[in-house]
């Protein structure tokens, strides 16, 4: 599915959130590495999907009303066979219509378990002033931790990309802290760059979070991907 057909969707749907499978289609439409994402729509759809990926997989709830899927038991990570990802489907649908009654439930989002890497968070939001400002930062729990995030105004050069990632303190742990790897910085130069052309070719996204990113030293992907739309978007 096209950029425009999931927008256009969304809006029929009276939605802003976008899901995070149609969040990862838009991302992977932009250019932008990140790990594929699946709708299953029951237990043998998620058993099937499981298998054409490769195991392990993670299980998310799919749902345009819950942003923070683990808080409610709304995630299941390294499921190594059918048996496993049965049983996740059944229990994270348990818990959500325990825990959010209310929410729509369209099934589960299926992906492949990445390998870890250094976590880094890639987003946008917008400022009244100055319009879309893209965020860089070590991701996960750590950025609300320790806030280390630098910001650039869109569009962005290849340098205001490199000065960005240099300008957080937590930069020595992208060039290989105590003996760990050194992580691909150029992959990430590469992502704020894709990040920052798309979202100015797009001015109906209000928001975007892609947190986290894994940083290899061959590479960078981003695991989870969140994109708010505008409510009084243009149709």
């Amino acid at each position: 599915m096209s950029i425009q057909a999931i927008l256009d969707n969304a809006r029929r749907e009276k939605r802003v959130l976008l899901t995070e499978v149609e969040s990862k289609q838009v991302i992977e439409e932009a250019g932008i590495n990140v790990v594929k994402a699946k709708l299953a729509r029951s237990i043998k759809e998620a058993v099937a999907v499981s298998k054409e990926f490769g195991f392990p997989v993670v299980l998310k709830v799919a749902s345009p009303d819950i942003v923070h899927k683990s808080d409610i038991g709304g995630v299941k990570v390294g499921l190594t066979n059918a048996t496993q990802v049965s049983k996740a489907y059944r229990e994270i649908m348990t818990s959500v219509k325990q825990k959010e009654p209310k929410a729509t439930i369209h099934g589960v989002s299926v992906q492949p378990m990445a390998k870890p890497g250094v976590e880094i968070i890639i987003g946008m939001s917008k400022d009244p002033q100055f319009g879309p400002v893209i965020m860089f930062g070590l991701g996960g729990i750590l950025v609300e931790i320790l806030k280390d995030v630098s910001f650039r105004i869109v569009p962005l050069a290849k340098r205001d990309a490199r000065e960005m990632i240099r300008d957080i303190k937590g930069y020595p742990v992208l060039e290989g802290y105590r003996g760990q790897p050194p992580s691909d910085v150029a992959a990430l130069e590469d992502m704020i760059l894709k990040v920052s052309a798309f979202v100015e070719r797009t001015p109906v996204i209000k928001e975007l979070d892609l947190n986290p990113v894994f940083a290899y030293k061959d590479g960078a992907i981003a695991v989870d991907a969140r994109i708010v739309l505008e409510a009084d978007a243009p149709k």
